[in-house]
């Protein structure tokens, strides 16, 4: 397993933002993690990511622990969180030389690893332009070169897709899906686009209000949900009792908002 918790949980307060999570991703797989802002997705992925120490429970990511080896989970991952993390006054390859040198990549090889990334996510031509001038989508393919620069095991993506038009969406869709095929990665991501967990997924988490509810495959939440005719949108109220919470806090709202706007 390359992602593994056991009663993950994670509290501000008196807010319990994750709930006892329990969950295992095995090698090669793409696990979506589906929910309305304020479900605990983001939260998840920063407690795996190393960002955000969990309140109690455990959690291992390529064998690592988040908490007693912290560092070794970050030499394994990558990470585009949902908030913009590209330098607008740089270009795009004065951004991803200096990943480049904080992943601690040889000064012999940098050269070719950013001309690697450069040319999966197609910005060849644009990258010795200010990221500023970027489209949305071309933000995303160069976060998410970013990300893999160093080649990591484990790729975390928050909201890869937010505020982007549908071509950009399936831009980012065939990458995630040629990472997975042609390098077996293992990819975690978190969306509240049904159709993107449903393209994209191996398996899918229902998460509502910190609690992870239940964890399948698209077509068996779907089968389960009413058969050949129902959606994840269908699954995904069936599997809540049809009271789903539909909007997180003024925070969540205006973080959203704040990076559809900058994505657009």
């Amino acid at each position: 397993m390359l992602i593994e918790t056991h009663s993950l949980r994670r509290c501000f307060g008196d807010l319990v933002a994750v709930s006892g999570l329990s969950l295992m991703v095995p090698a090669g797989e793409i696990f979506g993690l589906v929910g309305p802002n304020g479900a605990g997705k983001t939260t998840v992925v920063k407690m795996l990511t190393t960002l955000l120490p969990p309140t109690s429970g455990t959690a291992t990511v390529a064998g690592c622990d988040v908490v007693t080896d912290s560092a070794g989970v970050r030499r394994a991952i990558g990470y585009v969180p949902q908030l913009l993390s590209a330098d607008g006054a740089l270009t795009g390859y004065e951004n991803l030389l200096i990943f480049a040198k904080l992943y601690d990549i040889p000064r012999a090889d940098r050269r070719e690893r950013i001309a690697e990334a450069l040319a999966f996510v197609e910005l060849q031509e644009a990258s010795n332009r200010l990221v500023r001038t970027y489209s949305g989508g071309m933000i995303r393919r160069l976060e998410l070169a970013i990300a893999l620069l160093h080649r990591p095991r484990v790729l975390f993506l928050d909201e890869p897709t937010i505020g982007l038009d549908p071509l950009a969406r399936q831009s980012i869709w065939r990458q995630i899906r040629f990472l997975v095929q042609a390098h077996g990665m293992t990819v975690l991501m978190t969306t509240h686009f049904m159709d993107e967990a449903d393209a994209l997924c191996d398996r899918v988490g229902v998460m509502n209000r910190g609690d992870l509810i239940v964890v399948g495959t698209p077509g068996e939440l779907k089968t389960a949900a009413g058969g050949d005719k129902a959606t994840l949108d269908d699954a995904f109220a069936f599997f809540t009792g049809g009271r789903l919470q539909t909007e997180g806090g003024y925070r969540d709202a205006a973080r959203t908002r704040r990076t559809a706007a900058r994505l657009g």
